[in-house]
């Protein structure tokens, strides 16, 4: 069964790192995907916003992925501070040696990122804070400590 390892990294410098340790255990590098916010975006049109429909389109990517929705959102969050996603995918050991590798570099934790994100005041004091509810992920695997994710397919 495949696994895809994903990581996300600082810079770029990081995530080359990363591809090339990748390579070095044995990845072919169309096992491997890194993925960046362009510099350049070309508009489709008059109402063009390619930062927004990029981001709209990586969290709809990484929610089909099976990734859930906070955590699509502190991945693009990540990416759009300049971060870069690197996706391995393997089978059996293979992944889990990519996920190794992508901790070994300083995958950044999600919670980190969400941890970034601003608590906003609210107008209506008296109102009971919403309850969250987590969702159950079937298919991630995720070790404690660790920055990457595996997602299993």
């Amino acid at each position: 069964m495949a696994k895809t390892a994903v990581g996300l990294f600082e810079n770029s410098e990081l995530a080359d790192e990363v591809v090339r340790d990748l390579e070095a255990s044995g990845f072919l590098r169309k096992d491997v995907r890194v993925l960046s916010e362009p510099r350049e975006m070309a508009g489709s049109g008059l109402m063009s916003t390619p930062h927004t429909d990029f981001e709209v389109e990586l969290t709809r990517d990484l929610a089909a992925f099976g990734v859930l929705e906070g955590d699509a959102e502190a991945y693009v969050r990540g990416v759009r501070r300049g971060g870069v996603m690197v996706f391995a995918t393997g089978l059996g050991k293979k992944a889990d040696t990519a996920t190794e590798i992508m901790n070994r570099h300083g995958a950044v934790e999600l919670e980190e990122i969400n941890a970034l994100r601003p608590d906003l005041p609210t107008s209506d004091e008296g109102e009971a804070t919403p309850v969250h509810v987590p969702s159950v992920q079937i298919g991630r695997v995720r070790s404690p400590g660790s920055g990457a994710r595996m997602f299993v397919w």
